[in-house]
């Protein structure tokens, strides 16, 4: 975190340095906690005299809001959780962003737009989107679906036939559980319309649909009882042989399937790939979005807004983001980020067209566009709910030792309120 403030203080540095020569008053301050937009800004300023960019530094940038009076207004806001009804009214409609053909509404996937319209006015604009995958050996690609997704019963279906029990009743090989990785299990939940979103009632932390929720729990829990027989066993597997790396646990054969966010999937170095595919999750023709998906904003009190228009035009431009991914290319930077700001682009055309080219893996392999299924509007705070509340609840839902029902998603709620 350190090294990510000293950077930033670098660039406040540097932009002090040509603002004198700029065309506008005062440069144009992007708040963000997404480290690469310093080099984002470094590009666009080499690209102008008139105009510059400066980042400032957000640990969280919804905390950021009301500026303290002395300090400089943002222009413009980049990072995750800007959607809620608490943060969204510091940003300004982009309509006009549209409507006068400063940026073409149709290089965006349409569903990530939605999120950050309102009341059919357009807050935020999507910057990038991650994706949840499983990774595998190819030495089992003939017992897997020859698609680039699978769904839940097709995981299962495959893994269990890497199931080997010895004479003394413990299991020597387990294909994959859902309990080993606790985002897996939210990923299925929300596969079978969980539907988290936040709530217009103060008193609700968030809202949910329970009755998908209850029959995801009792999907997964009965993945546990007809394949691995029990949490016991599952847990006892894992004890033995996954405690390294997860690249390894597929690499090194102790599993048929590994869980992992696309975006660290990405950064893992190419030789460490070697023998390693991958496919996206996906049921009912939905693949969902992770929750943390990265928007941009216009500051509804900008006192710059003209030079801030520049830089959202240059930003969402298909040649523009191509040179950032050059410039990671250039710098062998692979393994400190993934894409756009941690992601898939949200232009469309960057995915299908660029993204290949810097991640071969990608080729032919890429998310399907109408497939993809965004997140509902969260709480500012959903980083931390979904730990404190949603994975521990879902641990303990699926836990075979325990009935499903002894003790409720409420009493979670309770409890995390009580800390807190």
């Amino acid at each position: 975190m350190n090294k990510i403030r000293e950077l930033f203080c670098a660039l406040f540095l540097c932009v002090l340095t040509f603002s004198c020569k700029a065309g506008y008053e005062r440069p144009v301050i992007l708040w963000t906690n997404q480290s690469e937009f310093i080099t984002y800004a470094e590009l666009f300023n080499e690209t102008r005299d008139d105009v510059k960019v400066l980042v400032v530094y957000k640990e969280n940038p919804v905390e950021a809001f009301p500026p303290a009076k002395d300090e400089d207004l943002p222009d413009i806001i980049v990072g995750p959780w800007l959607k809620n009804r608490r943060i969204r009214g510091n940003f300004m409609p982009l309509d006009y962003m549209f409507d006068d053909r400063l940026i073409d509404r149709s290089i965006f996937y349409p569903q990530l737009l939605k999120p950050g319209n309102v009341n059919n006015k357009q807050y935020l604009l999507p910057v990038s989107f991650n994706l949840s995958a499983l990774i595998f050996s190819t030495d089992y690609t003939d017992i897997i679906p020859d698609n680039y997704m699978l769904d839940p019963d097709q995981i299962r279906d495959a893994a269990v036939r890497l199931n080997k029990i010895n004479d003394k009743g413990m299991y020597t090989s387990m294909g994959f559980a859902p309990r080993w990785t606790p985002d897996f299990l939210y990923q299925i939940i929300k596969l079978y319309g969980a539907d988290f979103s936040e709530s217009a009632n103060q008193r609700e932390s968030f809202r949910w649909n329970a009755k998908a929720l209850s029959e995801g729990i009792a999907y997964l829990r009965t993945w546990t009882e007809q394949t691995n027989t029990s949490t016991a066993a599952e847990d006892d597997y894992q004890f033995k042989y996954l405690y390294n790396p997860r690249v390894k646990w597929v690499s090194e054969k102790h599993c048929l399937f590994a869980h992992i966010n696309g975006s660290d999937l990405f950064r893992i170095p190419p030789e460490r790939l070697q023998g390693i595919d991958f496919r996206w999750i996906q049921k009912d023709n939905k693949m969902p979005i992770e929750d943390d998906m990265i928007s941009m904003g216009l500051y509804k009190y900008s006192k710059n807004l003209p030079a801030a228009e520049l830089f959202i035009m240059w930003f969402m431009n298909t040649e523009n983001q191509k040179k950032m991914l050059e410039w990671r290319s250039k710098l062998n930077l692979y393994t400190s980020s993934f894409g756009i700001s941690g992601g898939f682009s949200s232009i469309r055309n960057v995915n299908e067209r660029i993204f290949p080219v810097f991640y071969p893996a990608l080729l032919g392999n890429l998310p399907a566009a109408e497939y993809l299924s965004v997140p509902n509007i969260l709480p500012a705070n959903w980083k931390e709910i979904k730990s404190a509340v949603i994975l521990p609840y879902l641990l303990a839902g699926t836990n075979t030792r325990f009935s499903a029902s002894d003790k409720t998603i409420e009493q979670f709620i309770a409890d995390w309120k009580r800390k807190n």
